[in-house]
């Protein structure tokens, strides 16, 4: 507990705030950072599911009900 409070009267107001990656770039914090990490994973998930639909669809389900023939 004695280093969060030496801490907490070192930073004074900026204590528990999150810190900037560079300091040349002060509007660009680890936190939302880490938030850019998350949702750019979750949308290449989303694009990887997307692209396994079409592939099923275009391999298997568009031949099955005779929208098209493959070439091979």
């Amino acid at each position: 507990m004695g280093e969060s409070k030496r801490r907490k009267q070192v930073m004074g107001e900026n204590y528990g705030k999150s810190e900037p990656i560079a300091s040349w770039l002060p509007f660009i914090t680890k936190d939302k950072a880490d938030q850019f990490v998350k949702v750019s994973t979750q949308g290449a998930w989303y694009g990887i599911g997307a692209m396994v639909v079409i592939w099923i669809t275009i391999r298997f389900i568009g031949p099955a009900f005779g929208w098209w023939q493959l070439a091979d």
